[in-house]
């Protein structure tokens, strides 16, 4: 029998029941990919993340994300959750750590602070494609309830991605955001055909001079009609703003706090930083606070 140290934490909130729920198992050593896919399930969160010992000498754990119904490459609320968990149940102080994932090894920073802690998740390499052409547009702002007029014109609808890929899509108004009811069918089929899980919405249209930006991110393809706060949307989210010229940024650097969540009513909050080179970016991290909803032992037999 395995007693499994299981934590169901809300990322990128301090207030439960806010934020993006994932579930994290910390002592995952023993468990196959069937048995990890079903107590994702069981979860039944957007994302559940398994942490493992480390299999080399290069990293210190090897950590693999599920949704209900398969495995995705990287997920950034269950790595913020994943080390908060671990934090706690370990007891860290103020540390860098190492892990393996699927786009490779990656450093997490956990920052102890007033018996707390917040974490910084350095994601994966920023990537682009070109832009979607008319066609697909044509039938992707259909699926998402858009009409032509409501796109930011300064915004490109392409792909961006970290690690996990998103569709970027610049909105106008934050009211037509939250009244979004996405053709969830017509979405997953168009993952198929763009190679492309997640659709990211996004718009400037905030009351608040902390909050850039606001979002919401639909991936029906992998079973999450929608996402409550998306840490591999508002990365990448922070490098396409930069690629494309729409933000200004100084000495290299572009911070901004995205704002997610809110329709669903589960709003949070990532701090996104992007370092830049030759108006290049190059890095991405995300940082974000988060909250335990309990702990507990599952026993596999």
């Amino acid at each position: 029998m395995k007693k499994l140290i299981t934590y169901q934490i809300d990322a990128f909130t301090k207030e439960k029941f806010k934020g993006n729920p994932a579930g994290v198992v910390v002592n995952a050593d023993g468990l196959n990919e069937i048995q990890m896919q079903r107590i994702a399930r069981e979860l039944n969160n957007s994302e559940t993340a398994f942490l493992f010992s480390p299999d080399s000498s290069d990293c210190d754990g090897v950590i693999r994300y599920f949704t209900p119904s398969t495995e995705v490459p990287i997920c950034g609320h269950a790595t913020i959750a994943a080390m908060y968990a671990l934090a706690i149940e370990r007891e860290f102080e103020s540390c860098i750590l190492n892990f393996k994932t699927q786009v490779g090894i990656l450093p997490f920073e956990i920052i102890k602070n007033n018996e707390d802690y917040q974490v910084i998740m350095t994601q994966g390499k920023v990537e682009y494609s070109p832009a979607l052409n008319d066609l697909v547009t044509k039938k992707l702002i259909t699926a998402l309830g858009l009409n032509p007029s409501d796109l930011d014109v300064k915004c490109p609808i392409q792909i961006a991605s970290t690690g996990h890929s998103k569709v970027m899509i610049g909105i106008k108004s934050r009211a037509r955001l939250n009244q979004l009811t996405p053709d969830f069918s017509t979405l997953s089929e168009l993952s198929e055909r763009i190679n492309c899980n997640g659709y990211f919405v996004f718009t400037f249209d905030s009351d608040d001079g902390d909050i850039l930006t606001h979002g919401r991110m639909f991936a029906p393809a992998i079973g999450i009609n929608e996402d409550p706060v998306t840490g591999n949307a508002n990365g990448p989210l922070g490098a396409y703003l930069i690629q494309n010229r729409i933000v200004d940024f100084q000495d290299g650097l572009f911070e901004f706090n995205g704002g997610q969540g809110e329709q669903m009513g589960r709003q949070g909050f990532v701090k996104v930083s992007v370092s830049i080179e030759n108006k290049i970016p190059t890095l991405v991290q995300i940082k974000g606070d988060a909250v335990v909803v309990f702990r507990t032992e599952l026993t596999l037999e």
